[in-house]
């Protein structure tokens, strides 16, 4: 998946970056207590990092937000 197309989508269910480092793009969300650490390698996400993000997803019942277009 392409980086920029994933963090539109954590960002879709209210991740927002907390800051960066680097490679390093640390998202955090309101309702959740961890911090979520993703990286470009080669245009791409790393996919333990998808499967990271869709189980917070899914633990905290996230919803995706209206678009802001």
């Amino acid at each position: 998946m392409r980086f920029g197309d994933f963090t539109d989508l954590a960002e879709g269910f209210g991740f927002t970056i907390a800051r960066q480092n680097g490679s390093h793009h640390i998202y955090s969300h309101p309702a959740v207590r961890e911090l979520v650490n993703l990286q470009e390698v080669g245009g791409e996400a790393k996919p333990y990092q998808i499967r990271q993000v869709l189980r917070l997803i899914e633990r905290y019942n996230l919803v995706m937000t209206e678009s802001r277009s």
